[in-house]
């Protein structure tokens, strides 16, 4: 008699992948249905969820391709990438890789792009939250202390980048767009920063130093190494003004400073 587990692999093969094997293995017997037709049903039910899931995840890919491209990519995507989640808010984070590799999205090379777009717009709304960095205990720093500072960002924080306007994409494929919703695909890419403030999530585009900036300290390097590369990607790069901006909106959220110096927020 199989155990427990070869049952429930047995099943999810079955209902999944459609293994006459592994549905005989079963020994489903009883009714008017044959164990083909009622291993259907369920196979009609959890894809149907899949269905609805991912569309929530991803309304705008669905909405460039059609819900009968975008049934067909998530059936062949959920047995690629079976779910490891019991949550099924986390579920869906490879559909971008896998978007990259399947054959009918071919002749839309930006849907991977727009995909992780909206799966880092998605995750952004539920990340933990964190409070305003402290201003006043930034201020505390001793300033030969300053370029080893090592800032946090806020849990939502992601970023995008693509050689495509996704952002564009994104903005005239949304319900409540109206007007000119062409988009020039040759009008070059976005580097995007998503991030959920106070407003909520908001997509902003960011321009080579402050991507460089953020990205490092992100990365945990110091403020100083942060701003060499910053400077590296955009000559007089205003290291002020973009670490103002981003403490204001709550990009960064805390500090870490050097041991020595007895502060940190």
């Amino acid at each position: 008699m199989p155990s427990l587990r070869e049952m429930q692999r047995g099943f999810a093969a079955a209902t999944m992948f459609g293994d006459t094997a592994a549905l005989a293995m079963l020994g489903i017997v009883g009714g008017n249905l044959d164990a083909a037709a009622r291993i259907s049903i369920y196979r009609n039910n959890v894809l149907g969820n899949y269905h609805k899931v991912l569309g929530a995840t991803y309304p705008v890919v669905r909405k460039l391709v059609g819900a009968q491209f975008f049934n067909a990519a998530v059936d062949a995507f959920v047995r690629a990438y079976p779910s490891q989640h019991g949550d099924v808010n986390r579920y869906g984070e490879e559909l971008p890789r896998f978007l990259t590799s399947y054959t009918p999205a071919r002749e839309l090379p930006y849907l991977p792009d727009v995909a992780r777009l909206e799966w880092a717009v998605d995750q952004a709304a539920i990340a933990a939250d964190a409070g305003p960095l402290d201003l006043d205990a930034l201020a505390a720093v001793p300033a030969e202390a300053f370029e080893r500072l090592r800032f946090v960002l806020h849990p939502s924080a992601q970023f995008i980048v693509s050689p495509y306007p996704i952002l564009r994409i994104w903005q005239v494929n949304q319900d409540h767009f109206s007007g000119d919703d062409a988009v020039d695909l040759g009008a070059g890419g976005d580097t995007l920063l998503v991030v959920r403030g106070a407003s909520g999530v908001t997509i902003e585009r960011l321009r080579p130093g402050e991507h460089a900036l953020l990205a490092a300290l992100g990365g945990r390097a110091g403020l100083g190494q942060a701003a060499a590369r910053a400077a590296e990607k955009e000559p007089g790069f205003d290291l002020t003004r973009a670490l103002q901006s981003h403490v204001a909106a709550q990009t960064l959220v805390a500090f870490r400073a050097p041991a020595n110096t007895g502060t940190q927020s």
